[in-house]
């Protein structure tokens, strides 16, 4: 076998059936292995190398399995940089292919084509395993072990290299088959305690984050043995289904926090609590972390669980009993508190309208890919999610631009549920040309794109906070009605929230790509329920 046939073999056996990929010189032979194997393995094929990356982050993070994407080296390598930190940062499995100059002339500076020095070392500041493969004898192996390092502890993506004239080189080759993810042993010591401390907790509080999304069903037991709260923000919504009163996002969250005696951190970062919120003696802190080096990163917690949250949360669920206190229902307190929180966000209005009308239309087990504009900031605050991995977001990158490419990769991956799209003018051009993917592909992704004119935050910012300074934050936009129609995709305008739902009910039946334009004015600011003050501690 060729190293390409070798490496293609051994991805599907690892089952990887889809490769978003743009091809080119450097990986000509790994494309041709990839045709031989056509019959079990599927190539997507981007207009830019990003929209490659994304979609392959975007499938990853709405199944929950490995995904892999291929690309050129040197500049196809770069442009797919943001996507592969932001799969690192969301913890989500995305395998990278990437092309080398000639095998004997890396790190010799000759100006080959697409030559970057130290590419390597490029890639392992972006992800958590990478290595080269030098031959066919060493492809299925390398691929097994970047498959393994995906699933293994904290969750993230892998890069393997190969150069230009290796790809080609025929050899023998062993299978290396696919292995199952070795299990962390299960501390009983920490359980115990932190079941005592759970169960006698006046005031327990659970914060989710990403590494909660597969422990839904222990994490809404446990919450309802508890009488907890349950906080999701970006990466943590639908963990606890919204109609649930207990369910609460980041501006409840923040007031409970202040109240809580012990609160239990599952698959978060805890940053924005720790940093902005607070920490003092008479909070507790409980941790699930599947990295070892995280509960102790900002604050060292009173108990600390490493591994996989559910069997963990499992545990907890089945050790509680023996401790937990009698609690009266809080179904009458959290449904007075979200009646006054509701009233409170009420001051994003517009964005809330347009909310409104997309969960009226999106299906409970549809999904919604948020971005970085003002109707995706409420999103995070006030939209009702009902399912785990319903709610895509992209975490502490937070990076513009992520959101249509991300969703049409979840909606390849998903063509059994509608997916959403939801941009701002200045985020959906960095990756609207894969409308034609769309079309190319027929993926049926829905799109709203929300336009004023602007880079709204910064508008906004520079209006309030530099005297109305404003510089580099007005937009040129098309007709983005008749941009969707040049690729042959659906072009829809509604003007408010009652054209939109009319708009989205149209175009969910329809199953084709669409692109909904929605002229806006500017919006009123979300940060003072994002960015608040401390509430604990010094």
């Amino acid at each position: 076998m060729t190293t390409a046939e070798a490496t293609v073999a051994s991805l599907i056996a690892h089952g990887i059936d889809t490769m978003y990929a743009l091809p080119g010189v450097h990986n000509d032979h790994l494309f041709d292995a990839f045709f031989k194997a056509s019959d079990a393995i599927r190539v997507v094929h981007s207009r830019h190398e990003q929209g490659a990356a994304y979609m392959a982050l975007g499938a990853a993070l709405a199944t929950n399995k490995p995904q892999a994407y291929a690309v050129v080296p040197g500049p196809g390598l770069l442009n797919t940089s943001a996507a592969l930190l932001t799969a690192y940062s969301m913890n989500a499995p995305v395998l990278a292919l990437i092309g080398q100059i000639p095998d004997a002339d890396i790190g010799r500076g000759l100006g080959h084509l697409h030559e970057i020095r130290d590419q390597a070392g490029i890639i392992t500041r972006l992800v958590d395993f990478a290595d080269r493969i030098r031959g066919p004898d060493a492809a299925s192996g390398l691929v097994a072990q970047a498959m393994r390092s995906m699933g293994a502890g904290r969750p993230g993506p892998a890069a393997l290299e190969c150069a230009i004239d290796v790809w080609g080189r025929t050899g023998s080759v062993t299978a290396v088959p696919p292995s199952p993810a070795a299990d962390i042993a299960i501390d009983e010591d920490a359980v115990a305690a932190a079941a005592k401390r759970l169960g006698t907790a006046k005031r327990p509080l659970i914060v989710c984050g990403g590494g909660a999304q597969s422990a839904a069903g222990e994490i809404t037991q446990l919450s309802a043995m508890l009488q907890a709260p349950v906080l999701g923000y970006r990466r943590g919504r639908g963990v606890l289904d919204s109609r649930d009163p207990l369910s609460v996002t980041l501006p409840l969250g923040h007031e409970l926090w202040g109240q809580a005696d012990v609160v239990l951190a599952v698959g978060t970062r805890l940053l924005i609590q720790l940093r902005q919120w607070g920490i003092d003696e008479n909070l507790a802190v409980i941790r699930i972390d599947a990295d070892p080096k995280e509960p102790a990163r900002l604050h060292k917690p009173d108990v600390a669980l490493v591994g996989d949250a559910q069997p963990i949360l499992r545990r907890l669920v089945d050790s509680i009993g023996a401790y937990n206190i009698h609690r009266a229902a809080r179904t009458d307190e959290m449904q007075e508190r979200q009646s006054a929180w509701t009233k409170r966000l009420s001051k994003l209005g517009p964005q809330l309208g347009y909310l409104a009308a997309i969960r009226a239309e999106l299906p409970e087990d549809g999904i919604l890919v948020d971005e970085v504009t003002q109707v995706g900031f409420a999103a995070r605050l006030a939209f009702p999610v009902y399912r785990p991995r319903t709610f895509l977001s992209p975490g502490y990158q937070d990076n513009l631009g992520w959101g249509y490419a991300t969703a049409l990769g979840a909606q390849h991956a998903r063509p059994d549920v509608p997916v959403l799209s939801i941009n701002g003018d200045g985020g959906f051009l960095y990756t609207g040309n894969e409308l034609a993917t769309a079309i190319r592909h027929s993926i049926p992704l829905v799109a709203i794109v929300f336009v004023d004119g602007a880079f709204g935050n910064v508008r906004r910012i520079q209006q309030e906070e530099f005297g109305n300074r404003l510089i580099a934050c007005d937009l040129a936009n098309p007709d983005f009605v008749k941009y969707a129609e040049s690729f042959g995709a659906a072009g829809r305008r509604a003007r408010g929230p009652d054209e939109l739902r009319m708009a989205l009910r149209e175009s969910f039946a329809r199953r084709e790509p669409t692109l909904i334009e929605v002229p806006v004015g500017a919006m009123p600011s979300p940060w003072e329920f994002i960015m608040m003050a401390r509430v604990r501690g010094p």
